[in-house]
């Protein structure tokens, strides 16, 4: 059985954040917060959302 869309995106998500490694607290990062803020998002709407799709095509997931 293959992932949903939503699982894929959230794997993306969740694996850019473990490569960004953990955020530096005497610095903002924009592109981390962007992240974890699309992260919070997807978490929060349906599978047949229209923003999983948005989401992957911004972060161009498959």
């Amino acid at each position: 059985m293959s992932d949903s869309l939503k699982d894929r995106v959230r794997a993306k998500l969740l694996r850019q954040l473990a490569e960004d490694g953990p955020p530096d607290p005497e610095q903002e990062d924009t592109r981390q917060v962007s992240v974890q803020d699309d992260l919070d998002l997807l978490n929060a709407v349906a599978d047949d959302d229209p923003f999983v799709e948005e989401l992957a095509a911004r972060y161009l997931v498959f």
